[in-house]
C-alpha cells in the first residue's frame, strides 16, 4: 500500500466536513453559554432533543442557500464572513417564528441576543479554523497529469479553478510527436523514467491520464502506470475527474464516444420520480401565478415608464424533443429590440432598460413563465429553452448540443446557478457541459439542491 502520500480531502469530503462541525461548534457554544451566562432559551437535554435536530437543519439548509458550502467561498475568509451573517440572521429569525417546533420565545429580550451572538461566534470560530488549517496548502491534492503538452494549459486550469484545494505538479507529455512545444504554464515536465521517483518525492495523491491518442501511452508509461498502481497508487481518467470536480460534463473531450460517458439518469425514465415532479411542479406553478398576479401592478407601472411598450411578450424557444412552443415573459428591453435580427443577450447589454435589468437580476422577469410549466411546455428545472435560430447556429460548431432536448427545459437549472448569462458559443459550450451533467445525474436531491442555489441567485442579486 501507497505510505508516501498525505493527507487531502476530496470535495465531498469537504463539504460533510463543514456540515458537521457547523452543528458540532453550535452546539457545543450554546452549551457553553448556557452554564456562564444562565442561558435558558436553548437548552439541550433528553426531553428536548428535536430543538437540537430543528437547529441542525435549519443550519444545513439555510447555508446551503447562503453558499456556506460552496468551497471557493468557504475557502475565502471575508466571502464567508458575509455568508456567516446572513446564515446566522435568517437561521436566528425562522427558528424563533417556529415555536410549535423550537422553544417557546423568551421573554427576555437579551436571550435572543445572546442566541444570535453564540451562533455567529461559533460559525465563525470553525470557518477561521477551516481557511487556516483545512483549507491551506497542507491538505492539498497534489496530482500529475499524462496528457499532450497543447492541452496542458487548459486541462490545469480547469481543474484547478474549480477546485481551490487541487494542484497539479507535474505533466507526462504524451504527444511523441511534438516535444518542442513551448508553454505559459510552469508545470515541471516529468521524464517517464523519472515518473514513479516524482510520485514518490511529492506524495503524489492521483495520477490522472488526459491523453486522447491511445499511441501516446508507449509500453514504458504503460509499465510505470501498472507498477504505481500495484502500489496503491490511484490512476484516474481525466473526463471522470473533470466530471467530479467541476460538476459539468467536459464534452470537448468526449469525440465520439458518446453513450461511453452520459449513461443518462434512470430518473428521466421513472415514471415514479416524473409523477412527484409534476405534481410539485403544478403546486409551484400555481404559487407562482399567485405571485405574480400580486407583482402585475408595480410591474405594469414600472414597464410604463420604463420599457414603454407592451407588459408581456411571447418568444419562440425550442422545447423537449425538439417541439418549439412559445415563451411567455415579462417586457425588459426597449421595443423592437431586434429589429436588425436576433442576438445574443450580453451582460450590459444596452437594449435591456434600468427597469428591465431589475427585473432580470430579481428574476422576476420569469414570473409569467409558471404559465408554461402550468401548461407542460416547460419544467421547474431543467436546461433553459433556447431560440430555433441559436440552437441551429450552435448545433452546427458544437457536439451533442441538440441532447439538451432529451427532456423538458426549465424556468432554472444546473447551468442557470453555475454560470452567468451565455453571451458567446464558448460560453454555450460551458453551459451545454452543466445541462448534461444534470441530464446525466438527474435525481430529486440534486433538484432541491438546484432550488437552493436558485434563492442564492435570487438573494445575492445575480440575475442576468
Amino acid at each position: 500500500m501507497n505510505k508516501y502520500k498525505d493527507i487531502h480531502f476530496e470535495i465531498s469530503e469537504r463539504k460533510i466536513l463543514l456540515r458537521i462541525f457547523d452543528v458540532v461548534f453550535v452546539l457545543f457554544f450554546l452549551y457553553f453559554v448556557g452554564i456562564v451566562f444562565k442561558f435558558n432559551y436553548f437548552n439541550i437535554s433528553s426531553t428536548n432533543f428535536y430543538w437540537t435536530i430543528v437547529l441542525g437543519l435549519y443550519l444545513n439548509f439555510i447555508g446551503s442557500v447562503f453558499e456556506m458550502y460552496n468551497l471557493q467561498v468557504a475557502s475565502n475568509q471575508f466571502q464567508i464572513i458575509k455568508s456567516i451573517i446572513l446564515t446566522t440572521s435568517t437561521t436566528v429569525l425562522l427558528y424563533l417564528l417556529t415555536p410549535v417546533y423550537t422553544p417557546v420565545l423568551p421573554t427576555n429580550r437579551l436571550q435572543i441576543l445572546i442566541f444570535f451572538i453564540a451562533i455567529f461566534s461559533a460559525l465563525f470560530t470553525w470557518r477561521i479554523i477551516y481557511v487556516r488549517f483545512f483549507a491551506s496548502n497542507r491538505f492539498l491534492k497534489k496530482v500529475i497529469l499524462i496528457c499532450d503538452k497543447e492541452q496542458m494549459k487548459e486541462l490545469v486550469e480547469g481543474l484547478e479553478n474549480a477546485d481551490p484545494h487541487y494542484r497539479v505538479l507535474g505533466y507526462v507529455n504524451s504527444d511523441s510527436s511534438d516535444v518542442s512545444m513551448q508553454t505559459s504554464v510552469k508545470i515541471k515536465s516529468i521524464a517517464i523514467d523519472d515518473l514513479e521517483k516524482f510520485v514518490k518525492e511529492f506524495s503524489i495523491s492521483e495520477i490522472v491520464i488526459a491523453s486522447q491518442k491511445t499511441d501516446g501511452i508507449t509500453v514504458k508509461l504503460y509499465n510505470q502506470l501498472i507498477h504505481l498502481l500495484e502500489n496503491g497508487f490511484i490512476i484516474r481518467e481525466y473526463t471522470q475527474v473533470y466530471e467530479n470536480i467541476t460538476q459539468r460534463i467536459p464534452v470537448q473531450y468526449v469525440s465520439r464516444d458518446f453513450y461511453r460517458y452520459f449513461p443518462f439518469s434512470r430518473s428521466n425514465q421513472n415514471h415514479l420520480y416524473l409523477i412527484i415532479v409534476r405534481f410539485l411542479e403544478i403546486i409551484l406553478s400555481l404559487v407562482g401565478l399567485a405571485i405574480g398576479l400580486l407583482l402585475i401592478p408595480p410591474v405594469l407601472i414600472g414597464n410604463t415608464i420604463g420599457n414603454k411598450g407592451k407588459l408581456f411578450y411571447t418568444q419562440e424557444r425550442v422545447g423537449k424533443n425538439g417541439k418549439v412552443f412559445k415563451i411567455l415573459k415579462f417586457r425588459t428591453m426597449i421595443k423592437n429590440a431586434e429589429k436588425g435580427g436576433a442576438v445574443f443577450a450580453t451582460t450590459n447589454d444596452s437594449r435591456v432598460t434600468p427597469f428591465g435589468k431589475i427585473l432580470r437580476k430579481s428574476r422576476i422577469d420569469e414570473f409569467p413563465q409558471f404559465y408554461n410549466i402550468l401548461k407542460g411546455d416547460m419544467a421547474v428545472i431543467g436546461p433553459r429553452p433556447e431560440r430555433p435560430v441559436f440552437v441551429n447556429e450552435i448545433a452546427e460548431v458544437m457536439p451533442f448540443y441538440e441532447t439538451r432536448h432529451v427532456i423538458k427545459p426549465g424556468l432554472t437549472g444546473w447551468a442557470q446557478v453555475n454560470y452567468s448569462y451565455g453571451a458567446t458559443i464558448e460560453d454555450s459550450l460551458i453551459k451545454l457541459q452543466y445541462d448534461l451533467y444534470y441530464i446525466k445525474h438527474r435525481s430529486l436531491f440534486l433538484d432541491f439542491n438546484i432550488i437552493f442555489k436558485t434563492f442564492s441567485t435570487v438573494l445575492f442579486y445575480r440575475g442576468q
